[in-house]
């Protein structure tokens, strides 16, 4: 029964989910190491840009980030800054169309998109051993889908997935409806948007810029039907994890505040937990969305300590039973 109590106990003053979530984006970090950058081409004429940070070790953690997110956001190097210092080398990858540049296809990503993620792992594979897997929110539900829909790569021996949405339909919803996510529901789509009236100049039989209201409109008028979809309820249900979280095998820790702003109760999968030998849902009472600021270590996120255990604890072989809820 991997239903994990929580050790995350912030102050009085950072325990409200709005707070750890936009700190975290006010709060300066210094990263002073530079990553070796690559471009992995793919058999649809895309490409991939990925940032890697080596310490010339034979264990690998793979980064996924979130939705409009890229690999230099500050939360992406924290995360590999710290499993560089605990003994992992680091590589972050952009989703297409999220590292500066435009990708070449009329489509982009999604969350379900778990092709180009198998796709990071195969070229990585052969320099190492054991990889773990990291994702962030939408990069979250990229990799518990890529885990359970079907056998991953035999290198693959554990995941952390931090404030993730496994319930896509519930929680775009969430933040479409609820007053108190405007601020961020703008943030989206303003970029998104952008992305869209970019692409529309070379892409005008496929792309007409319409004015939406929310991610669902957003979904419903691009995100499905430039990646196969029927509608945006397609979308949601054949690509939410939540359905494949009963089928993964290998070590991981779903780590979900109860006070995150984007999440909707079906993101946090109590059943699915206590019957699964594998899945260890961790759902401190406060953290935000992605926030998980303590002050313990300065500005550093408990969550990135927290990864940084979980995935020794994994490569060690020894995970331990879980405390109750």
């Amino acid at each position: 029964m991997p239903l994990v109590s929580s050790l995350f106990h912030p102050p009085a003053w950072l325990r409200n989910g709005h707070v750890q979530t936009i700190l975290p984006t006010l709060l300066p970090r210094r990263f002073d190491r530079c990553c070796e950058r690559e471009r992995l081409e793919l058999p649809d004429g895309d490409f991939l840009d990925l940032e890697w940070n080596r310490i010339g070790r034979d264990r690998l953690a793979i980064l996924s980030h979130g939705l409009e997110g890229s690999a230099r956001e500050c939360g992406m190097r924290g995360l590999a800054a710290a499993l560089e210092a605990a003994g992992w080398d680091a590589l972050r990858w952009n989703f297409r169309g999220c590292s500066g540049e435009p990708n070449r296809l009329p489509r982009s990503y999604h969350s379900g998109e778990t092709g180009d993620l198998a796709a990071v792992i195969a070229h990585a594979a052969p320099r190492y051993t054991r990889i773990a897997l990291v994702g962030l929110s939408l990069g979250g539900n990229v990799v518990l889908k890529y885990l359970g829909e079907a056998r991953p790569h035999p290198a693959v021996i554990a995941a952390v997935a931090i404030s993730v949405p496994v319930d896509l339909a519930a929680c775009v919803d969430a933040i479409d409806q609820r007053w108190s996510n405007r601020i961020y529901l703008r943030r989206f789509l303003r970029p998104l948007m952008a992305k869209i009236a970019a692409k529309a100049v070379h892409f005008p039989t496929q792309l007409e810029v319409c004015a939406v209201r929310g991610l669902r409109a957003f979904d419903d008028r691009y995100t499905a039907p430039l990646h196969g979809f029927h509608d945006a309820t397609d979308y949601y249900a054949q690509s939410s994890s939540l359905q494949f979280l009963p089928r993964i095998s290998e070590p991981t820790l779903l780590l979900n505040a109860r006070d995150d702003p984007f999440l909707a109760p079906s993101a946090f999968p109590w059943a699915e937990a206590e019957h699964s030998a594998a899945l260890h849902l961790e759902a401190p009472r406060s953290g935000g969305h992605g926030g998980f600021i303590d002050l313990a270590c300065g500005v550093q996120p408990w969550s990135e300590r927290r990864m940084v255990e979980f995935l020794g604890a994994s490569h060690a072989g020894s995970i331990h039973s879980p405390s109750p809820r």
